[in-house]
């Protein structure tokens, strides 16, 4: 396939899985301590990566936790973030600017900071507690292996706070995504290269997700086709579609439905039985159509955002490569003052 090294993705990801064992050295620590709520934080990308973790804690545990864009945290100050509070945040590069002083902001009230960085050393790493580093990430395998980390932390709270049976399962299956997310890219590689050639000058996309694949749905609209190749999105809740999202919908407008298999999957359905009544441009990327070798039944939902990340990889490089427009490409980000 084009675009990518399986032998560097896989590296990557095998390197996530092997910081597992730290990262439950480093939660059952803090948890011995006693903490009061986890604050997931990011900026761009590392935010919305966060929300697949916030649903899973939604969903499967009591544990009070918040979910922080980095700028905002520190202009806001959330009363609830203290000496008591554990930080969970990353940044590839460990430069990004807002999320250094996000961390630094917390880490001056008293908080435990853990990141996820490319390079222990960096300046995030310098105003963190716990680092976890990855020294082969790149845009190209950033999420799945964020993913792999970020879940392995949460997995771990929920489990010293006496919940998720599911916690041996769920830690079977990201150990299986080295293999699981090689085949999904593999089978989805196709069917992307066949959006990419039919959509590659469709100047606007409504992209629709619920659920943990909401925080995909997210990045997908912001980072990857806004951020990376300057088409304009807009990036919708399912539950929020007809609260005013539907006026929208005519045969014109071309539509990305991002399916997972949680409990808000209908949220979706609801969504495509609508639009596919006004327009023929309807995409749906669903999880449901990957075998996932080795990943038990009951864990599929879990891990359904590692699957869409791998699915949208692809999606991403036809894109660029059809369109002639690198994804590293910035006029900008990290290019202008502002």
């Amino acid at each position: 396939m084009v675009g990518y090294d399986e032998a560097i993705y896989r590296e990557v990801l095998e390197k996530a899985i092997d910081n597992i064992d730290e990262i439950n050295a480093a939660v059952d620590g803090i948890c011995e301590k006693g903490y009061k709520n986890l604050y997931l934080v990011g900026s761009g990308g590392t935010y919305s990566m966060a929300s697949p973790v916030t649903y899973l804690l939604k969903t499967h545990s009591s544990i009070p936790w918040y979910w922080e864009i980095a700028a905002e945290l520190v202009k806001a100050k959330p009363v609830s973030l203290g000496k008591d509070s554990v930080v969970i945040t990353a940044s590839l590069s460990g430069t990004t600017v807002e999320t250094i002083e996000a961390a630094k902001y917390a880490q001056s009230l008293g908080a435990k900071v853990i990141s996820l960085v490319g390079e222990d050393g960096c300046p995030l790493s310098e105003c963190s507690d716990y680092v976890f580093e990855n020294k082969k990430a790149s845009n190209d395998n950033l999420v799945e292996e964020i993913y792999i980390q970020y879940f392995a932390i949460a997995a771990r709270f929920m489990k010293n706070n006496g919940e998720f049976p599911e916690y041996d399962s769920f830690m079977g299956a990201l150990k299986k995504m080295p293999d699981v997310l090689q085949g999904v890219r593999e089978q989805q590689d196709a069917a992307a290269l066949e959006f990419a050639t039919r959509h590659k000058d469709t100047p606007f996309h409504m992209c629709v997700g619920s659920g943990n694949v909401w925080g995909e749905t997210y990045c997908f609209a912001m980072c990857v086709l806004e951020e990376m190749q300057w088409i304009a999105t807009k990036s919708i809740h399912a539950a929020e579609f007809f609260h005013g999202t539907i006026e929208m919908t005519d045969p014109e407008m071309s539509f990305m439905l991002f399916k997972s298999e949680d409990e808000t999957r209908p949220l979706v359905d609801r969504v495509e039985r609508f639009v596919r009544q006004h327009t023929d441009k309807v995409q749906v990327w669903d999880t449901r159509d990957f075998k996932l070798e080795g990943v038990e039944e009951s864990v599929r939902p879990l891990v359904s955002p590692l699957v869409m990340s791998a699915m949208l990889e692809r999606v991403s490089t036809h894109l660029s490569i059809l369109r002639d427009h690198d994804l590293d490409i910035r006029r900008y980000y990290r290019v202008v003052e502002y």
